[in-house]
């Protein structure tokens, strides 16, 4: 059993709780020690040759030196970048400040022994605290055992007959035990060494930063990966969640981390070839016997999901863990499939300056874009981890056993990613995808995608990842020259532009899928085919223009490779064939932005030289962006005078949009051809979605009249597509 005294035996090295004025502890205890021996002061390091004459004999006398405010604080800047400043280091600070060598480097000692000291004290508080939390855990447990009776007989009820709850927080209590035990021992292997063992202690009360030079364990993957664990997790954990639930939420975020990092570093017999040999399938067999624990069996009526996927991406470790633990910036780079979400409660900040260890509540919604396919809904814990090896890590597991509902249509296994830092900002990402789900209610036409896990899977989320960290490279860069005719006059237009195209983006695809928070309308139709409808009223959003919108999506099934699709969408020239707001005129790109390296990753301003006078000189503002997975080509009139605003470099926050466009995805996995002659045979599955103003006031009442002109509208363009891609690929 832990000793709550057990670092108390190595204060004796210099205890200074008894100083009456902190600020000036240090200077009662410095003395000018060059004139006497140096047996009794010198604590922790011998003198260098430099540092004392043999020639001279100290006086008997000490003398007492007492600092000046001025040395003091240029001394303490001083630690703050070089705890242990060396033989020269002293003199030039001594020089400086009127002291001997000897007198600075005293005072050092002494300020390295106070943060040692104070470190010491406040970690034996903190391990003293949660002793007694786990006794009174124990003894409450022990009560609760001893009450316990039988519901039929009245009895006292076997350990076998107690409720699923009392078992887990029972065994939660044993394995925080543990691990206390075990951190302390890891602990206390550091205690009695010279701080040059760890020198970036935090200091206590530190916040996180990213620059902070003591005080952040970014730099130390030895020590942070061994001394933050389970039991630092829950004394770090705050916020509003039930006490009880949050020993649990623990228990399972530490158990998801160790199967995460296993799953994404073992091979067979867990990972096994399928049966084409084109990708490694989960053996859900050896998946049981390899984790038993976790969250519990696969409910009836669940199937199972699980993919593996890696990649190297342009982006540094520091700036992906920062995108995956801001729910915002997480949510906005996988706008393509996190339709919604949100953190609701944050239980751990992080212990070491950064997210090592941080510890979030949160839930989403995960989307195919189409509104034929139900998006899968999540209640799930995220937790951050930087291991021994210098390896971060996320993951997120289910929290449905804290709140059950009474239909649970998906559960998030450990999921997630492995970030290895590799040279030039460039980082290796594995991807881990595994749930849980009951997918009967997707479209026909859908369900051969999302079988084979295109659809969800990892495949999905490290190909948008690497597509989205291109475009922020492309984002950041200056030396990229735009393709404008000298529209856009400067880097500062160039990043406006490409704010206004994301914002665009991200506004159309929340927009577009099954989410709960849609209330779609399906109109007469076809099957598959019919047309969804939704209104939304628009009022006080400067990214919107007032009033009543009115959105409509439908989606079907093209006997054409998903790049013929998306090359002829994506292409001016070919504009007029499909686009019945163009009016049939002349389309002319003014401005080009590339995104990545594949040429159908960019940015455009159109303009539509249109007969219609009403429509003279309009401006398009367009986005496509293409993957492995699917691709998109996005698209919103704009007005003229705002937009030059925005390509000299304003704000482009107020452009008022309403993107309208297309989504285009594989009709199942490749090579699927001989098992059904239409869906899955290499075909696409296109979804065409517009938004469109239909009253400017957003009291007014929609009219029916409206509701037929966008069905009409939207149907005859299905047509235009389907008759220009079929001649296409004839």
């Amino acid at each position: 059993m832990f000793q709550p005294n057990m670092y108390e035996s190595h204060h004796h090295l210099l205890d200074m709780s008894s100083h009456k004025n902190p600020e000036n502890e240090l200077d009662n205890i410095i003395r000018d020690e060059e004139y006497e021996s140096k047996s009794g002061t010198d604590i922790m390091e011998a003198p260098s040759g430099d540092d004392q004459d043999p020639n001279q004999r100290p006086n008997k006398k000490k003398r007492y030196h007492r600092h000046t405010q001025h040395q003091i604080q240029e001394m303490e800047s001083f630690f703050k970048e070089c705890p242990h400043p060396d033989d020269k280091q002293r003199k030039d600070l001594g020089r400086r400040l009127g002291l001997e060598p000897l007198q600075v480097k005293f005072w050092f000692q002494n300020k390295r022994t106070q943060m040692k000291a104070q470190h010491e004290r406040s970690e034996n508080s903190q391990l003293r605290a949660e002793n007694e939390k786990l006794r009174a855990d124990n003894i409450r447990y022990q009560e609760a055992l001893g009450n316990a009776t039988c519901p039929n007989c009245g009895g006292p009820a076997a350990i076998g007959e107690m409720s699923f709850d009392e078992q887990q927080l029972r065994i939660e209590n044993v394995r925080l035990r543990e691990e206390i035990e075990r951190i302390t021992q890891i602990a206390a292997k550091f205690v009695g060494k010279p701080m040059l063992s760890y020198p970036n202690l935090p200091p206590p009360g530190a916040t996180r930063s990213l620059d902070l030079g003591v005080g952040n364990f970014g730099h130390q993957p030895g020590l942070s990966g061994e001394m933050y664990s389970a039991g630092d997790l829950l004394r770090s954990v705050s916020g509003p969640t039930d006490a009880d639930n949050k020993p649990m939420i623990i228990e399972l975020a530490v158990a998801a981390m160790e199967e995460l990092i296993r799953m994404a570093q073992t091979g067979e017999p867990l990972w096994v070839p399928s049966p084409d040999n084109s990708v490694k399938v989960l053996c859900e067999e050896e998946y049981v016997r390899t984790f038993p624990r976790g969250i519990g069996p696969k409910p009836l009526g669940l199937k199972s999901e699980a993919s593996r996927e890696s990649a190297v991406v342009i982006m540094s470790h520091v700036n992906l863990v920062e995108i995956l633990m801001d729910v915002n910036q997480w949510s906005n780079v996988f706008a393509g499939i996190v339709s919604r979400a949100m953190t609701l409660e944050v239980l751990s900040t992080g212990v070491a300056g950064n997210y090592n260890g941080a510890l979030q509540v949160m839930s989403a919604e995960f989307q195919v874009p189409s509104p034929l396919v139900p998006t899968r809904e999540n209640y799930f814990v995220r937790y951050c981890k930087q291991h021994s090896d210098g390896t971060w890590a996320v993951v997120d597991v289910s929290l449905d056993t804290l709140r059950p509902s009474p239909i649970s249509r998906c559960r998030r296994r450990p999921s997630g990613c492995l970030i290895q830092e590799m040279p030039n900002g460039y980082s290796r990402v594995t991807w881990i995808e595994h749930v849980e789900v009951d997918d009967r209610a997707v479209h026909n036409i859908y369900r051969p995608l999302v079988n084979s896990g295109l659809a969800f899977g990892a495949k999905r989320w490290i190909a948008t990842l690497d597509r989205q960290c291109e475009r922020l490279a492309s984002a950041m860069a200056n030396n990229i020259p735009a393709v404008d005719g000298g529209v856009i006059t400067s880097p500062e237009g160039r990043k406006s532009m490409l704010k206004l195209a994301e914002r665009m983006v991200m506004s159309f695809c929340a927009g577009v899928g099954a989410s709960t928070a849609h209330t779609w309308t399906t109109l007469s139709g076809s099957g598959a085919d019919d047309v969804r409808v939704m209104t939304r009223k628009s009022i006080d959003d400067p990214g919107r223009p007032p009033g009543i919108v009115l959105s409509a999506a439908t989606s079907f099934w093209l006997p054409v490779p998903p790049k013929r699709v998306f090359d002829f969408l994506r292409d001016e020239n070919s504009r007029s064939e499909w686009d019945i707001l163009s009016n049939g005129g002349l389309v002319q790109e003014m401005a080009h932005i590339a995104n990545g390296r594949d040429p159908g990753n960019s940015v455009s301003l159109l303009r539509v030289n249109s007969a219609n006078s009403s429509q003279s000189n309009m401006l398009i503002l367009q986005e496509s962006c293409t993957d492995s997975t699917g691709s998109f080509v996005i698209y919103a009139p704009v007005d003229i005078v705002a937009m030059n605003v925005v390509l000299s470099g304003g704000d482009p926050d107020y452009v008022a949009l309403l993107p309208s466009g297309f989504a285009i995805l594989p009709d199942g996995p490749p090579g699927n051809g001989g098992l059904n002659p239409e869906i899955g045979s290499g075909g696409s599955l296109l979804t065409v979605a517009f938004q469109i103003l239909v009253d400017s006031v957003p009291t007014a009442k929609l009219s029916l009249g409206s509701v037929a002109t966008v069905n009409s509208l939207i149907k005859c363009t299905v047509e235009r597509i389907k008759g220009a891609v079929a001649c296409d690929s004839a």
